[in-house]
């Protein structure tokens, strides 16, 4: 369970290790913690696709699943954690936010 909930106002693209890319909320603490991943190489790119997302329905419902679920990573990260976008409700939230800012 999160200690503190986290309120998401970017969208970013990750890049692992093996190439994979996928799109992730976050803010410019989250955005942070994965620059110093690909510093770490836990990940080998991150860019930011979107600044300031609307706080839209799908976003509070992808938000309270996160901070429900995942804890923010610490500064000293030793790993990097892809977060699970279940099929139902969160997935159908996820999609929803890429297809408002025009994502993916």
């Amino acid at each position: 369970m999160a200690e503190e909930n986290q309120v998401f106002d970017l969208i970013q693209e990750i890049t692992l290790n093996d190439g994979t890319r996928y799109y992730e909320l976050g803010n410019i603490l989250m955005n942070g913690r994965a620059e110093k991943a690909v510093m770490k190489h836990l990940i080998k790119y991150v860019r930011i696709m979107q600044l300031n997302i609307p706080h839209s329905t799908a976003v509070r419902k992808y938000e309270s699943y996160i901070n429900d679920h995942y804890t923010m990573p610490p500064f000293d990260l030793d790993h990097w954690e892809q977060w699970d976008k279940p099929a139902g409700p969160v997935k159908d939230a996820y999609d929803e936010i890429l297809r408002q800012n025009h994502i993916g």
